[in-house]
């Protein structure tokens, strides 16, 4: 127990030291690993870790899914959501922050990436919301929100990551995702009718679309939810593997981009670069995990936990309070990636120990990850929109994202409360 102490400590030094993940998990695990056991075994356990990290067959999933958004982000895509969902609900009072929340979810679904939605439906909405008078307080907080479904609704990088720690069926992590996120954008909007009921002058009404603007706003974006139903509907039919659906997407992509005509020469080198670089650091983070977590299993601090929640005769769902409580306060302090890499090795034995679903344990995560991002005071996507919009006080923004923060924690209860919202149709799908 104490050597895992000691190795969490390190690693947390290391990762505020700004040493990148992967390398600080890497060198704890390596160093932990040989104290414990003598340093020759400390490298080959460094070289096992590297050849299963590296040969899995499942990591195909990542730089497929990662080309996937990048095409699809770089053809436009996230324009003509935006425009879409404008165009159907933008009329109503605070209508065009519920377009916001929507077109979010529609552009986490092709990205996957929490910071690249802010950055983009940042670029697309705020501009929209502020010509019309919102509020800069509700505008900036609805984008903020919005984007924390892009690690919920599949294709979602962090599932894959804890997919693959764990080896639990992506396929299934993202059957798991889809009722919690669609939940996630009800009580979003539920969250601005509140706030335009409280502060009416937040969010003006502006004039209805035209059935014909509907009609052609919805053309621009059913390629893409064609395509979105093959993906996803392949994986469930169990007609394809995740990687192989992974593929397919990437190639639709693709095809749909040439079709749009937006892609060039330069930036379709762009997309590629940044897809290569985007996987090999998932690459490396997902080694740098491996080895601390084969440091944590043999320091043996599973079962000591295990025995001491056993000894207090602690029932299971108060070590599940407990392990959101953890989350929730380090969700205010860390990283996602840093949480998730960090954090797994130790509590999936432990929660898979007391009899719980891994499945059910990985939507749980997400969703703590979610309210982190945007819990004040260091909720990552509060200081990436500060820097889309510099003119609006970093204050204004916490503060108009606490009710979204609120109906989170209601989220997360829910999730511990009825587990069937995140196992419903992984049961339906694949039992």
């Amino acid at each position: 127990m104490s050597a895992a102490l000691i190795g969490f400590l390190a690693a947390f030094i290391l990762i505020f030291a700004r040493v990148p993940i992967g390398m600080a998990l890497a060198l704890v695990g390596m160093a932990g690993f040989g104290w414990l056991v003598g340093w020759p075994q400390g490298t080959i356990m460094l070289a096992h870790a590297a050849r299963d990290a590296s040969m899995s067959y499942g990591l195909a999933v990542i730089p497929l899914f990662v080309l996937m958004g990048n095409l699809l982000a770089g053809a436009g895509i996230s324009a003509d959501l935006y425009r879409a969902a404008q165009s159907l609900v933008g009329h109503r009072r605070g209508g065009l922050a519920e377009a916001t929340i929507v077109s979010c979810g529609g552009f986490a679904a092709v990205s996957g990436s929490s910071v690249a939605t802010v950055v983009t439906m940042g670029r697309v909405s705020l501009p929209s919301m502020r010509e019309f008078g919102y509020s800069d307080q509700l505008a900036t907080a609805t984008v903020a929100a919005g984007a924390t479904l892009g690690i919920l609704i599949p294709p979602s990088v962090i599932m894959i990551i804890y997919g693959i720690m764990t080896e639990t069926h992506i396929g299934k992590l993202y059957a798991a995702g889809l009722i919690p996120g669609a939940l996630g954008i009800l009580l979003y909007i539920f969250a601005i009718k509140w706030i335009v009921w409280r502060a009416p002058n937040a969010a003006p009404r502006v004039q209805k679309s035209s059935l014909s603007e509907r009609l052609s706003a919805l053309k621009g974006v059913w390629m893409i939810v064609a395509l979105f139903t093959l993906v996803l509907g392949g994986i469930y039919g169990g007609l394809f593997t995740a990687a192989e659906a992974a593929g397919i997407g990437a190639f639709g992509a693709f095809i749909l981009a040439l079709i749009k005509g937006t892609l060039t020469v330069r930036s379709t080198y762009a997309i590629f670069l940044d897809t290569a670089l985007t996987s090999a650091m998932m690459f490396a983070l997902l080694f740098g995990a491996t080895v601390f977590g084969e440091f944590l299993n043999f320091t043996g601090v599973h079962h000591a936990i295990l025995d001491l929640v056993t000894a207090q005769g602690l029932p299971p769902a108060a070590v599940i309070a407990v392990i959101v409580v953890i989350y929730l306060v380090l969700g205010c302090l860390m990283e996602t990636l840093s949480i998730v890499l960090l954090t797994v090795p130790l509590f999936f034995p432990v929660v898979t120990g007391l009899g719980y679903d891994p499945v059910w344990f990985g939507v749980l995560l997400v969703v703590l990850i979610e309210v982190g991002l945007i819990t004040p005071p260091i909720g990552m996507n509060l200081f990436v929109l500060r820097g889309v919009v510099p003119d609006v006080p970093l204050a204004k923004i916490m503060k108009g994202i606490l009710p979204f923060v609120a109906v989170d924690i209601a989220r997360v209860a829910l999730i511990v409360l009825f587990p069937i919202l995140s196992l419903a149709l992984p049961h339906l799908f694949f039992d």
